[in-house]
């Protein structure tokens, strides 16, 4: 083996490590300053050199383009593992919830994609082709188990996150899931899920279960552990406003005496 042989591993981990930094620089950097920071500064909070950058990504497009994909193919792998979950509805909730809520942080980034300025967009389709994919899998799954209604297609679901994204996006970045938000996404359940769900929640606030869910049963937004009392068994106290509601509207009527 040539001295040239042996360098050529480290040159290319050094290059793939160097790309690594440039993406997450420049994710960090479009979300707070938008798409008009510089190739510089991503250089700058990357650690490395302008050449570098300019290595990677020629021009500042190809550099967008690459942060959209990486974006896009984690959501895709994230619906990839959700088909191995053994409660594909909750798995599906839960992945919709995920990318409403992080999806405002990328405005400047969804509004390029959306845009029609000609700039190339193999990658991206690439990429959205396997989330689309792994996604429409999960709804199949999801309505197969009785979790989401029948009659809803991808096509419904990709609208909804569309509509989702614009009145999440009026939250401050990380915020929990907003109300009309959840509404939305309880219309994707059949009648009698979101009532079989409170009620399983009523039986074990009764029992003996001393543990918070994981996720809220109305808006499927993670539950925080208090750190003393009785354990949480919705996010917020809106979602067991609505809970009570929903709770008492499956209640049949009570007869009047005449």
């Amino acid at each position: 083996m040539t001295a040239r042989d042996a360098t050529e591993p480290a040159v290319r981990a050094d290059a793939r490590r160097n790309r690594a930094l440039i993406l997450t620089a420049a994710q960090r950097a479009l979300a707070e300053r938008g798409a008009g920071v510089s190739l510089v500064e991503v250089a700058r909070r990357a650690g490395v050199g302008a050449g570098t950058v300019h290595r990677h990504f020629p021009t500042k497009n190809a550099l967008l383009e690459a942060v959209v994909q990486e974006r896009v193919d984690r959501l895709a792998a994230a619906a990839a593992e959700h088909l191995t979950d053994p409660d594909p509805g909750a798995a599906f909730f839960a992945l919709c919830t995920h990318v409403i809520v992080t999806t405002p942080g990328h405005k400047d980034l969804c509004d390029l994609v959306q845009s029609d300025d000609g700039w190339p967009r193999a990658l991206l389709r690439g990429a959205g082709d396997r989330f689309h994919r792994a996604l429409g899998a999960l709804l199949v799954a999801a309505r197969r188990q009785g979790a989401v209604r029948a009659d809803v297609t991808l096509t419904d679901v990709l609208d909804i996150f569309t509509g989702c994204v614009a009145i999440q996006r009026q939250r401050p970045v990380g915020a929990p899931v907003a109300p009309a938000v959840a509404l939305v996404l309880d219309a994707l359940r059949p009648p009698t899920s979101v009532v079989t769900e409170l009620a399983e929640v009523d039986r074990d606030e009764t029992g003996a279960s001393s543990e918070s869910p994981a996720s809220c049963p109305v808006c499927h937004a993670p539950v925080r552990r208090p750190a003393v009392g009785r354990p949480a068994r919705y996010c917020s106290p809106a979602c067991r406003q609505k809970a009570h509601r929903l709770r008492n509207s499956a209640k049949p009527p009570r007869l009047r005496r005449a």
